[in-house]
């Protein structure tokens, strides 16, 4: 376990209401997955998991719809 990525040092762990705190505020910036799990040393699927056991939606807020964006 000693060679574990940052990003997944906490895998397996449970979750602190610190760091459900941190995604909450991560999810509300729009912030990637990927970079939630960063900062808060979690696998991407573990993210997913718990925003899903949560009820937090992580698709991004306030982007232009697919294929809007360089449409004459």
């Amino acid at each position: 376990m000693a060679d574990r990525p940052k990003s997944e040092r906490n895998a397996w762990k449970p979750w602190t209401p610190a760091e459900v705190k941190q995604m909450r505020q991560d999810v509300k910036e729009n912030t990637p997955t990927r970079v939630i799990g960063v900062h808060l040393g979690r696998p991407e699927g573990g993210v997913r998991a718990k925003a899903q056991e949560l009820g937090i939606s992580l698709k991004p807020t306030n982007r232009s719809p697919r294929g809007t964006k360089g449409t004459r």
